[in-house]
């Protein structure tokens, strides 16, 4: 039965409105409406009421539909209406070209989540390696609504359309409207669009292409804009970050439709859709004090190995000093923090460097400018044991054997006078008066 479902709502998905109608009438349903309704309409009475005689009767539209093209080879069982004419009811005067999104790897289509529509033609199943995009920290990925897909230009016009259509399931609904409010409208769980180069040699950042826009219905999303350059001929930079969709979207088995619109200038870019849920960066720096504190043995080890003599070398190294103030913020240290991969012993403190990172995410060590990523972070449990024991010293040196010593202010000597300090507006104390 289940299988049956699947192919029902595959063929649903391949009619034009006229079929549509049809089948609603069928059904003694109500038949007005745009194409996108018809469409919800049909495939909420799939669902949830599919007898045997509506699966027969939407098998005769389908066959009827597509008696005329058996001739053609099909790679793929259902053959999915090309975009243009599936969104033939949305803006009709627009001369802004439409251009499907493509993918090798989209199993088309599904009722819930996982469905691109907005394909002309299925490409056959190949080998031909994935786009990635790299792991957000802030982001816990909760479902892949739509993998990473190929925009597609479809003419040579600058400006090009790329739309697709999807509905959440109930399950998916449930976990956006049950999440916590991180501000006021914005919710923890999210549905966002994350957008890459289609470059499949190693994980993407995102990275937005030319005149981007992105329509969620009938209402444009807003889109991170440029930040300003403080340093004379250096272009302004627009942070790339996932695009939060879920305000626009309708929550309820209806399906919602997403337009991206973007410049065609020679480079080739791939729109990703996801469920989310979005982190704080005290959740971060509690995930780390959980599962990222390196023991005190193991850190005393690594100052050891450090100060070991290299036997290339002519100078014997007796110490290193290490700052118990922050870099970032020139606060004692709280939580003294580093990336596995930097080469030096100096932390900064992980609150302020998620924090920072929460609000415009760099992940760069503050120490070396070398990347420093979440999931390479530990926090030097030697260090903080050394912060709590010593209090008064703003600088301490690791010794050869992994001890420390604190480094204090030397304080000026004070150290009695060989003569008697004059101080100006006083006269000595009168002595004994000598006899004349």
């Amino acid at each position: 039965m289940a299988a049956e479902l699947v192919e029902a709502k595959n063929m649903v998905m391949s009619f034009r409105v006229s079929d549509l109608q049809m089948l609603l009438g069928f059904v003694g349903r109500s038949k007005s409406g745009l194409k996108h309704e018809l469409v919800t309409r049909a495939l909420q009475l799939v669902q949830f009421d599919c007898s045997p005689e509506l699966f027969k009767k939407i098998k005769e539209l389908y066959e009827t539909r597509y008696a005329k093209k058996s001739s053609e080879p099909i790679s793929q069982p259902h053959r999915p209406l090309d975009p243009l004419t599936m969104h033939s009811t949305y803006d009709r005067a627009s001369t802004v070209p439409r251009t499907p999104l493509t993918g090798p790897n989209i199993d088309y289509p599904v009722l819930y989540g996982k469905y691109l529509n907005g394909l002309g033609r299925l490409p056959a199943k190949t080998l031909k390696p994935e786009v990635r995009l790299v792991k957000l920290p802030f982001f816990n990925m909760l479902d892949e609504l739509l993998k990473p897909t190929e925009l597609v230009p479809q003419n040579n016009e600058k400006l090009q359309e790329s739309p697709c259509i999807f509905a959440l399931t109930p399950r998916q609904v449930e976990l956006i409207r049950n999440s916590r409010e991180l501000q006021p409208g914005v919710k923890a769980v999210q549905v966002v669009l994350r957008i890459c180069y289609s470059d499949t040699s190693s994980p993407q950042e995102d990275q937005y292409p030319p005149n981007i826009a992105v329509k969620v219905n009938h209402s444009y999303c807003s889109v991170p804009g440029y930040y300003p350059s403080n340093k004379p001929g250096v272009e302004p930079k627009r942070p790339c970050r996932p695009i939060n969709l879920t305000h626009l979207m309708y929550l309820s088995s209806a399906t919602n439709r997403i337009t991206v619109t973007w410049g065609n200038y020679g480079k080739s870019y791939s729109v990703a859709l996801y469920l989310v849920r979005q982190l704080t960066s005290s959740e971060l720096l509690q995930r780390l004090k959980t599962i990222g504190v390196k023991h005190p043995e193991l850190c005393k080890a690594l100052v050891k190995e450090k100060l070991r003599l290299d036997p290339d070398s002519e100078i014997a190294t007796t110490g290193v000093r290490v700052s118990l103030i922050c870099p970032l913020v020139k606060m004692r240290l709280s939580v003294p923090c580093r990336a596995e991969t930097c080469a030096h012993l100096q932390c900064f403190d992980a609150v302020f460097y998620l924090q920072m990172n929460e609000k415009k995410p760099t992940w760069m060590c503050p120490v070396c400018d070398k990347p420093a990523p979440y999931d390479q972070l530990i926090i030097d449990g030697l260090l903080s044991k050394i912060l709590s024991e010593c209090e008064d010293a703003d600088e301490i040196e690791y010794l050869v054997d992994g001890s420390w010593c604190p480094i204090r202010a030397e304080k000026e000597r004070s150290c009695s006078p060989q003569c008697p300090i004059l101080v100006l507006g006083e006269f000595p104390a009168p002595g004994p008066q000598l006899p004349h």
